[in-house]
């Protein structure tokens, strides 16, 4: 994966990091753009694959492929996998790796900037960027198809919490934390937010949810009953919560996909659970 320069407006934090980078035992750049190109240990490498489960089944794109491992490896796990890079020697070596380790029909390699790439096909998108270039990347992989996994190698994207994150001893690390390798995981969430209106059995319900990423909180009404329920996190198109008290405790188990969000009321009568089918429509839908 690549490492892009900080622009010569980044703050100094970052001036200071790119230019440790290049200083740092890389392999040259002779072919398109301007990336320092450091390569993702193969221990980070699995060990992002292995956070995002890929497998037989899925779509890699790596942004910023470098010398195309984490395109191959993901393809030797069956995946199909995408890598986009700018600079035609590091492409040269992706292809000749993918062509040594028998994937070159699963491992496919672009000439591209990341920022032009479409990612729509993705289930998972991984990468290796200071942190600026995550944050111009955030909204358009937030747009992304609810579900789609995202790894990064040792930087975060802001006030978008990671899913999961672990610390990795890597002693060869030379360059950003020395001898410390962090990876960030999201998974990217529907949208739920606004209010949305159904009905379950006799009784008509009203969710109005308020949302940050993946975490969500909200207003429960039906009739004279209202109550709230604290900060949920989504996975996905999955939402669960719960919200009463007594008579009026439930829990609602759905996914909000295809402008909808389906699911069902799980309460108790009598000491019996009692499910109802619920299919919740936008208010101003």
């Amino acid at each position: 994966m690549s490492w892009a320069c900080a622009r010569a407006d980044s703050r100094l934090a970052l001036l200071a990091f790119a230019a440790a980078l290049a200083a740092a035992p890389a392999a040259a750049q002779q072919g398109v753009g301007d990336v320092v190109y450091v390569p993702t240990p193969q221990v980070v490498v699995d060990t992002m694959l292995d956070m995002a489960q890929v497998g037989a089944n899925d779509v890699l794109i790596d942004l910023g492929s470098g010398d195309g491992r984490v395109v191959v490896t993901a393809a030797k796990r069956g995946a199909r996998a995408l890598g986009v890079e700018l600079d035609r020697v590091l492409l040269m070596q992706a292809r000749q790796l993918a062509e040594r380790e028998k994937v070159a029909d699963r491992a496919t390699f672009r000439e591209q900037n990341l920022f032009e790439t479409d990612l729509s096909q993705a289930t998972v998108v991984t990468s290796y960027l200071l942190p600026e270039m995550n944050l111009r990347l955030r909204p358009k992989i937030l747009a992304l198809k609810p579900g789609t996994r995202v790894v990064a190698h040792d930087y975060h994207m802001g006030d978008w919490l990671p899913d999961q994150r672990k610390d990795i001893d890597v002693p060869e690390k030379k360059v950003g934390n020395p001898g410390l390798s962090h990876v960030y995981y999201w998974v990217v969430p529907a949208r739920v937010e606004g209010v949305w209106r159904g009905t379950a059995g006799d009784r008509a319900w009203e969710f109005a949810f308020k949302q940050r990423y993946q975490f969500v909180s909200g207003v429960v009404r039906s009739g004279s009953f209202a109550g709230d329920f604290e900060r949920v996190r989504m996975i996905g198109e999955e939402l669960r919560f719960r919200f009463g008290a007594g008579a009026e405790e439930r829990e609602f188990v759905g996914r909000a996909a295809n402008g909808v969000i389906d699911g069902k009321l799980v309460g108790k009568s009598r000491g019996k659970p009692v499910v109802e089918r619920l299919t919740l429509k936008a208010a101003n839908g």
